[in-house]
């Protein structure tokens, strides 16, 4: 998408839709009050109205997007206002968006524009036929600023944040015989263009390293699992202790031996979704040149049912030491994890880690489809997220870790079992995590609810990968731990 900034003076260019921000309540004049008045359009929050351009009007359709009380508009409601415009007229055959905001602001202008990048994002290049009237034919998109170069500076860091959700909606999106663990790596081995470091582990790497855990998962696939280790060195200090990040990388989970029902399996191949977060995020801290030391580390597998599986009643030893019980071998993200946590931690010695996972069933159960859960062992950790999540519209919900339920993960033969039953399971298996943690600041997002959206409601997320997580922790980074 073609995005520029221009001054309203500006004459349209032809085959153009002009939107327009309605307030609710708002008085509409002539025709368009009457357009109005013959539909249930009163300006509200999400409302939009399309209609032929007015007599007097250049441009050959006005769009009408309501966007709710003026006291209650700000960039996120702007960013979603242009992805509605957007969403309205976007095969209607016109070639350009005009978005006239209420504050033709830099930073309104520049969120504005984000809303229309990431609202037309699609993921079609397995598409061989599509009939005409169904296409985009919007290729450019103007938004009108007080102050176009302004506009234009205070949208830099939030075009390389679009970069970077289309980077890992991709990611998310690929099919699992395309995108398997060597692949997912040699993906992100790729942004090392943009200045990260990149290291890849292979499983002989892993072996020597004792990630039992992690290869335990894996060794029912052909595919090779790998361990990606992503690296931006932002801040003055090069050597200043890093913040890290860690990803489930499941490129496509059957369940193994505990084989999951046929039906809606292929969703499995999303259920890489955190992994593709951490390598978002590092793909815009690297892009907006963040001025933070950054350590991403993402566990690949596939987790397969074939003879070497991994099996029910099977004991592996971890790189901490500790041994696990396998008691279901569906319960698969947080393996991943136990020995990726605990390798972040013993080389990097960050700050904090935040590991992102669609690792449970049970938080879909507790939170519904648009709450993630959050777990942490330190309340500025999870305060920080929280409020990320608010302003970048992108929720969750601090979950509990209650003492009690440790002892449900207890094995009667090891030290832990990889589950500890479905009472409380987003819980027993945040906990299950935490004993690898080393007792480093630490939070885990289930995103299990949030990766995926079928169908979707918020105008920015097209059906489908919605690359949660990078915008909430970019936020973070942003404002609490930049030096």
């Amino acid at each position: 998408m073609d995005i520029e900034f221009v001054a309203a003076a500006r004459s349209l260019p032809p085959k153009t839709a002009l939107a327009r921000i309605v307030f609710e309540g708002a008085a509409l004049d002539g025709p368009l009050g009457q357009a109005a008045a013959a539909t249930r359009f009163t300006g509200g929050k999400g409302q939009t109205l399309d209609v032929l351009a007015p007599a007097g009007t250049d441009a050959a359709r006005l769009v009408l997007v309501g966007v709710g009380k003026p006291d209650g508009f700000d960039s996120l409601g702007a960013e979603h206002a242009a992805a509605s415009a957007y969403g309205a007229v976007k095969a209607s055959g016109l070639t350009t968006l005009r978005i006239e905001l209420p504050d033709a602001g830099p930073e309104l202008a520049a969120r504005a524009a984000l809303g229309v990048r990431l609202a037309s994002y699609r993921f079609d290049k397995y598409r061989t036929k599509e009939p005409a009237e169904k296409k985009p034919s919007i290729v450019k998109t103007e938004v009108v600023a007080g102050d176009s170069t302004a506009a234009l500076a205070a949208f830099a860091p939030l075009a390389a944040l679009a970069d970077a959700l289309s980077f890992t909606r991709d990611l998310v999106s690929e099919p699992a015989n395309v995108l398997y663990p060597a692949e997912f790596a040699r993906r992100v081995k790729a942004l090392e263009t943009l200045g990260l470091e990149v290291e890849i582990l292979g499983e002989p790497e892993m072996m020597k390293l004792g990630m039992g855990s992690l290869l335990g998962v894996g060794q029912g696939s052909i595919r090779e699992s790998q361990l990606a280790i992503l690296r931006w060195n932002g801040a003055a200090d090069k050597k200043a202790q890093p913040i890290a990040f860690v990803g489930k990388g499941v490129c496509f989970d059957t369940g193994g031996i505990s084989i999951k029902p046929a039906d809606g399996m292929e969703d499995m191949k999303w259920d890489m979704g955190g992994a593709a977060a951490v390598a978002g995020l590092m793909h815009v801290l690297a892009g907006r040149k963040a001025k933070v030391n950054a350590v991403g580390i993402l566990g690949l597998v596939e987790n397969m049912p074939d003879g070497n599986a991994q099996r029910p009643g099977d004991v592996v030893t971890s790189m901490s030491g500790q041994t696990i019980e396998i008691i279901n071998t569906d319960a698969e993200g947080r393996l991943v994890l136990a020995d990726a946590i605990w390798y972040c931690q013993d080389r990097f010695k960050p700050k904090f880690m935040v590991d992102l996972a669609t690792l449970t069933g049970a938080i879909i159960v507790a939170l519904g489809n648009d709450l993630a859960g959050c777990y942490a062992n330190n309340e500025e950790l999870a305060a920080n997220l929280i409020a990320a999540s608010n302003t970048e519209g992108e929720p969750l919900w601090r979950m509990p870790l209650p003492a009690q339920y440790d002892k449900n993960i207890d094995s009667m033969i090891a030290d832990m079992k990889n589950t500890g039953g479905r009472p409380g399971g987003s819980i027993t298996a945040a906990m299950f995590i935490q004993r690898f943690t080393n007792g480093v600041p630490w939070a885990h997002l289930d995103i299990a609810s949030t990766a995926w959206k079928k169908p979707s409601s918020v105008p920015t997320i097209p059906e489908g990968a919605t690359g949660y997580g990078v915008r909430l922790l970019n936020r973070m980074v942003a404002e609490k731990y930049e030096g």
